[in-house]
């Protein structure tokens, strides 16, 4: 399922965009959202995989595929730097609000895996990262989906949607992905109910990083493994603030819950404009 070692940054990229694939289709498929028809099955370990594949019968499964198709675009290029899918419910206002949120984070090196000067045996260290990076790629789609299957149903009516945000100082402003446009909808995220984040895990190469992220209404979280959350998390959430360092991470996304008193314009935005885009909004209605 994952390359048998990964010592080049074309066997890293590989590997991020199959992580990503395989998160995904989880994320979609045990919340119920398409039919079995839209869902290939591979297996890792002992885990059996549902993996999204473009079915013709299905418009909203094959439109998820050319995102995710677009996305890995941006990765090629080393744009992205976030990557989120949502899930919104209409309220009885012209609001949508989000009910759950997953943010993959990516970082990209520029010298690779170091060689490990002691020993002067750098297909050893290879081969000894290879290990530990796929038994970390392992983990993470385990506990996303002991995650998955600990969540409590969604709404039946829900929109979905998906952004990539970028580094600004290495994406043209011009460039969007296939399948992607400019997204012109103010940078803050509201929240509906009490939102509680949730770390999955995250996976290093040594040419990139990717780090998953949970966030979700609390009484929808069944019985999660403590460690899996972020105690005392802030409470707003906005584009800039998703899009911060590693050091500045350690807090949790910040997350804005919905206040009624408030109206959607009087919530204040990011100081620095980050280059959003986003494919449109998925509506599925009816779901089994």
């Amino acid at each position: 399922l994952f390359p048998s070692k990964i010592t080049t940054e074309q066997q890293s990229v590989v590997l991020v965009k199959k992580l990503l694939a395989i998160s995904v289709s989880c994320i979609t498929y045990l919340r119920g959202l398409f039919p079995e028809s839209s869902y290939g099955t591979r297996y890792l370990d002992d885990l059996c995989l549902k993996i999204l594949r473009e079915d013709k019968s299905c418009l909203g499964s094959l439109q998820i595929v050319k995102w995710i198709q677009g996305c890995f675009d941006a990765l090629e290029k080393k744009y992205v730097s976030l990557f989120l899918i949502s899930y919104k419910i209409q309220t009885k206002f012209p609001l949508l609000l989000l009910t759950e949120l997953y943010q993959f984070k990516f970082k990209y090196k520029k010298d690779g895996p170091q060689m490990d000067i002691i020993s002067n045996k750098m297909n050893f260290v290879n081969k000894v990262c290879s290990e530990e990076v796929k038994k970390a790629s392992s983990l993470l789609i385990h506990k996303l989906y002991l995650l998955m299957q600990n969540l409590r149903p969604l709404p039946n009516d829900i929109n979905l949607t998906m952004k990539l945000l970028y580094y600004n100082d290495v994406t043209p402003e011009d460039y969007q992905p296939p399948g992607f446009k400019e997204d012109g909808s103010p940078g803050n995220l509201l929240f509906d109910g009490d939102p509680v984040n949730l770390k999955v895990g995250s996976v290093s190469t040594g040419f990139h990083h990717m780090k998953v992220r949970v966030t979700t209404e609390k009484k929808r979280v069944g019985t999660v493994e403590s460690r899996l959350l972020q105690k005392n998390g802030p409470t707003e959430i906005s584009h800039q603030g998703l899009d911060c360092d590693e050091e500045e991470e350690e807090g949790s996304p910040k997350i804005s819950c919905l206040n009624l008193a408030f109206s959607q314009e009087e919530v204040i935005g990011p100081k620095k404009k980050r280059k959003v885009s986003e494919p449109g909004k998925l509506l599925l209605e009816g779901r089994k």
